[in-house]
């Protein structure tokens, strides 16, 4: 195993740990500022879409630097963030906190995932984008449920503090492990062949499915606090524990999804969407029935991030040899579809349907994705698309 990898998915943990940790506190967080269960959800939402602006226009505007300084200063971005996040004392400074942090997410995993495949043989691109990725569903296993017990007894805050420490962590982990550039400034990717790739309408259609499977998975995540208080009635205690559970399911999705795209990506993105759909109108069902609520919250998890390795993979193959802009930008897209999600099940909520409803909008949103992909690959052998591996610069 390569060192630089587990250097990359130590960034990822402590960037996962701030995408998902403020679920488990968004009661507290809300009742601090006092906002409703709505407006509390903008801290996710505004997040994910502050991903997708960052993902964009930093890789945009970085593309010709040096990727490993480029990852460290992203790191800077990310701990700054998160010290305001931990200093807020209004809804409005969070949320300023929360968006800082977010504009150095889209970019860290879009070049990151670059990165990663360019330290393997063509064969392992996806395993390696996974073990990065494993970082994020580590920070699900571990983090996130800690970080949601540290917030419940020392106060919200304390979470936030203790994510900053991870991510100085993180930055000299990255400084310590990860290979610097090896190729001549002028070898660097300019931006006009990086803006090419979006030439190409399988790379569009990527995007949109990306946004909508990943979006589908975490609008039913965004209000998960609520759906097993409210409807399946565990206690406020149990929610740190059930996050484990959930954290394991994301780390063995995106384990096994990256195996099995090494094989085939578009046969994974089938099943898993197509699982992914059935499991979360099953959970919206059941709910109330506190044990199969805990087994289709864990399959929940499971066959959501499956679908990482796969997506980051298919934008990246269609992209041919400009991988780095497109990487990004499909990053962006899984923000796009966190805050869709999230918007749209909050809707749901505010319309009395309950709090079992984001589910089946995000069954929706999945099923949709799934026809999607199917008119997507319908397109492929027309247009010469392989499934293999492109060859990634390092």
């Amino acid at each position: 195993m390569k060192p630089g990898l587990l250097a990359l998915a130590v960034g990822g943990f402590g960037i996962g740990l701030t995408e998902f940790v403020i679920a488990g506190l968004l009661p507290e967080v809300a009742a601090d500022f006092s906002v409703t269960e709505a407006t509390a959800g903008w801290l996710i939402s505004g997040y994910a879409l502050s991903v997708a602006v960052g993902a964009v226009l930093l890789t945009a505007a970085v593309v010709r630097l040096p990727r490993k300084q480029v990852l460290l200063g992203l790191m800077v971005l990310f701990i700054i963030g998160n010290l305001l996040s931990a200093l807020a004392t209004s809804y409005d400074a969070m949320l300023v906190g929360r968006i800082i942090a977010a504009l150095c997410h889209g970019a860290f995993f879009g070049i990151g995932s670059v990165v990663a495949a360019s330290m393997v043989e063509p064969a392992k691109k996806a395993g390696a984008i996974a073990l990065m990725f494993a970082g994020l569903t580590s920070a699900n296993v571990l983090g996130v449920p800690a970080g949601t017990l540290l917030g419940q007894a020392y106060g919200w805050r304390s979470t936030f503090w203790a994510i900053t420490a991870i991510g100085i962590a993180s930055f000299v982990a990255i400084a310590a492990l990860v290979p610097g550039a090896t190729g001549r400034a002028e070898e660097a990717p300019r931006l006009r062949h990086e803006l090419g790739a979006f030439r190409n309408g399988q790379v569009w259609l990527s995007l949109t499915v990306t946004v909508l499977g990943f979006g589908g998975m975490f609008g039913a995540f965004t209000y998960i606090a609520y759906t097993l208080t409210g409807v399946s009635g565990f206690a406020d205690s149990w929610i740190p524990w059930l996050l484990v559970l959930f954290g394991v399911g994301l780390f063995v999705g995106n384990a096994l999804g990256g195996r099995a795209a090494n094989v085939s990506v578009s046969r994974t993105l089938y099943f898993v969407l197509s699982a992914l759909t059935v499991v979360m109108v099953l959970f919206a069902l059941t709910a109330s029935v506190k044990p199969l609520a805990v087994v289709f919250l864990v399959l929940m998890g499971g066959f959501g991030f499956a679908t990482v390795p796969p997506l980051q993979m298919r934008i990246m193959n269609f992209a041919g040899q400009a991988p780095t802009l497109a990487s990004g930008a499909n990053i962006g897209a899984f923000n796009v579809g966190n805050a869709l999600g999230a918007w749209l099940g909050g809707l749901a909520i505010t319309a009395g349907l309950g709090y079992a409803s984001p589910l089946f909008v995000g069954a929706g949103l999945a099923l949709a994705a799934l026809v999607v992909l199917v008119a997507a690959q319908s397109r492929v052998p027309a247009e010469g698309a392989q499934e293999s591996s492109v060859s990634i610069a390092a």
